[in-house]
């Protein structure tokens, strides 16, 4: 594994709470999803059997029960509900994003994005939504590098999950881009890069 890619990931140990921009999977003893750049390098540094079933045409979406927690980051977590996305951080509060209030179109493929950290590493967890042929979620930061999201849903295909990934501290002089993309790698939605 790139020892950059590494310490990107270890860098993320102490995120803490920050104000959460919202613009639009492993469990904790054995996180396996690293930020990496998108394509080839993305595939080395996610879980091998994710990998395996992107190469095979499958699904690479981890299917977790309603309330199981997932580790996302060091001292973070994330779990699914009929309701929505909720994470918690290190200091314990919780944070909510709802599928059913009216805020999403589940209708139409579309991506959203929250971002939570400190100075010493950033997690980015958002939703997908309106469509069952999820193929990929990837953020682009820092104006030029791009990683592949974990991504997780509920059993039964609901046609919305969530996706998440932790990047080292960058230029935030603006807000990162989110793409959505089906599993024939079809752009289904996406949010663009801002600046402030």
């Amino acid at each position: 594994m790139n020892k950059h890619v590494l310490a990107a990931s270890l860098a993320a140990v102490a995120l803490a709470a920050a104000p959460t921009a919202a613009v639009a999977a492993a469990p904790a003893a054995a996180l396996t999803h690293r930020a990496a750049p998108a394509g080839a390098a993305a595939s080395a540094a996610a879980p091998a059997d994710a990998t395996a079933a992107e190469s095979a045409g499958k699904r690479s979406v981890r299917v977790v029960r309603p309330g199981e927690r997932v580790g996302v980051a060091p001292g973070w977590r994330m779990w699914l509900t009929p309701e929505g996305k909720h994470w918690s951080g290190p200091d314990g509060y919780e944070i909510f994003r709802s599928v059913v209030d009216g805020n999403i179109d589940p209708t139409q493929p579309g991506v959203s994005l929250q971002t939570d950290g400190t100075g010493s590493g950033i997690l980015h967890t958002g939703l997908y939504y309106g469509t069952r042929d999820v193929g990929r979620v990837e953020l682009t930061y820092g104006g030029t590098t791009t990683v592949r999201a974990a991504l997780v849903e509920l059993p039964g295909r609901p046609g919305w999950g969530a996706w998440h990934v932790a990047t080292p501290v960058y230029d935030q002089s603006g807000t990162p881009g989110v793409a959505l993309y089906d599993r024939a790698g079809q752009l289904l939605a996406e949010l663009p890069a801002r600046d402030f």
